[in-house]
């Protein structure tokens, strides 16, 4: 591989977080106090997506168990992408569109964050989660690209879209992952207050 092609690849990288800082901070600003709100409640954040999205799924919801940059108690997050028997039972049996959906009708509670990560949108199982929380009196924090595909038309009013101006697939999962971190440095932040030690 030639070395122009992957300097191509760090320039547009790098051009795409100069483009998307102003759009997305608000919604990040706005993901982050309904994050914290809703764990200061009792509730819990669950997350679902595919393939790399599915990996930040497991990632967010790790840093929040575990932890993001300081010490503290583990706060109740969960990967919808994780259980392989109920993923491959509930496929088997309803099909792949609903491998996420009943996981959300088992586990949500009204107050529960769904936090949905589809690059396009569009993800039938990740839409159809969505409309589950929403009949859960859940709230949906949307991570899409492009134009949002499914998932924008059926975010409310009190959700929130963080939409990444691209249409490229690893542009969008790029700036996924930056926001996932914002996420996870806001909630500790809300929760402490100041900079790290």
């Amino acid at each position: 591989m030639n070395s122009q092609r992957i300097i191509e690849h760090f320039r547009e990288s790098a051009e795409l977080i100069s483009q998307a800082q102003a759009l997305l901070c608000e919604p990040v600003s706005q993901a982050v106090t309904m994050m914290f709100t809703a764990l200061s409640n009792g509730n819990r954040i669950l997350a679902c997506g595919n393939g790399g999205s599915a990996a930040d799924c497991q990632r967010f919801a790790s840093k929040l168990i575990g932890r993001f940059e300081r010490e503290r108690l583990p706060l109740p997050a969960m990967a919808l992408t994780t259980d392989s028997s109920t993923l491959s039972g509930v496929g088997n049996d309803f099909g792949f569109q609903s491998i996420f959906s009943k996981q959300v009708q088992a586990f949500g509670q009204p107050g529960d964050i769904l936090l949905a990560i589809s690059s396009s949108g569009n993800a039938s199982n990740v839409v159809e989660a969505a409309q589950a929380a929403l009949e859960r009196e859940m709230h949906i924090i949307a991570l899409t690209g492009g134009d949002g595909g499914v998932l924008a038309q059926l975010i409310t009013d009190t959700d929130v879209h963080i939409c990444v101006p691209h249409d490229r697939v690893a542009r969008i999962q790029e700036m996924h992952l930056l926001v996932i971190h914002c996420l996870c440095d806001g909630i500790d932040v809300a929760l402490f207050g100041g900079d790290l030690e």
